[in-house]
């Protein structure tokens, strides 16, 4: 962490879409003195089929675009960004960084149960970071972990009322209760969204979101570094996206009113 950081200066929040700003709202109502970027990288929508490398490359460019911004810290409000990018990044810029996976991995480990599943994207699943992660405080702990591809493409068109997705998402839920799982956590940003779905086949109390503890997390981490905010009143926030900006103001809605149209950015260079 660069000494010289400013703590008003912005905080920076990235996912492939919509989905991080579950994660975005969440912090917003618990810190709404800061002030916050989101990048939203459409053009690369989904992330859960990319490769590693591909995912890689993304993050960077990102992180990149946020370092022009002087940010304060980074955001990985995105499990697959989380899962494949963190490693490779995580030492080659001077302000904190927060992924979601890590963050939350000790606290689920410590939750008083032995069987937790995991729905989350390919890309996240085949990392097997959430078991990687989980184990290294709780080895006893038995993981179930499932991709679900569908998933992110009904979010972000919203069709998780239609009969043939309504299905789709019964049958990956049964896939995974085979197993018997005390806790299901919806691995992906997106996926808290289809809560209600879920919800109609099991005990919503079964379904962890993640934001809720990762919130909490950057809170407590932000004080103990002394990088809280000192402004009063609402911080600013400023919405980009790599394609589609009128799309993303639309499918936002579920998640987080944004009043103003997000600016266009390709390769980390705002499009005018």
């Amino acid at each position: 962490m660069n000494i010289s950081t400013n703590i008003n200066n912005p905080i920076g929040f990235f996912d492939s879409g919509v989905g991080g700003l579950t994660v975005y709202a969440k912090f917003r109502e618990q810190l709404p003195n800061e002030n916050c970027l989101y990048y939203g990288d459409t053009a690369h929508l989904p992330y859960g089929n990319k490769s590693k490398q591909e995912l890689i490359s993304y993050a960077r460019n990102i992180m990149d675009f946020f370092k022009t911004k002087n940010v304060k810290a980074v955001v990985i409000a995105c499990n697959t960004s989380s899962s494949a990018a963190y490693d490779a990044i995580k030492d080659d810029y001077d302000f904190k960084i927060y992924p979601i996976i890590q963050c939350c991995a000790k606290i689920l480990a410590e939750m008083p149960i032995k069987r937790l599943g995991i729905f989350a994207t390919q890309a996240t699943i085949a990392s097997g970071v959430y078991e990687l992660e989980i184990k290294k405080y709780n080895p006893e702990m038995e993981i179930y972990p499932q991709s679900c591809p569908n998933w992110v493409n009904i979010v972000e068109t919203k069709t998780q009322g239609e009969a043939q997705n309504i299905k789709i998402i019964y049958e990956d839920l049964c896939r995974m209760l085979v197993h018997n799982p005390e806790k299901i956590v919806l691995g992906c940003t997106h996926y808290p969204y289809l809560k209600g779905v879920l919800s109609s086949f099991s005990p919503h109390y079964m379904f962890i979101d993640p934001a809720d503890f990762f919130v909490d997390y950057i809170k407590q981490d932000l004080t103990k570094s002394g990088l809280l905010s000192s402004a009063s009143g609402n911080g600013f926030e400023k919405i980009y996206v790599s394609a589609n900006p009128e799309q993303f103001k639309t499918a936002a809605e579920m998640f987080y009113r944004i009043n103003d149209l997000p600016e266009l950015v390709q390769e980390g260079v705002l499009k005018n």
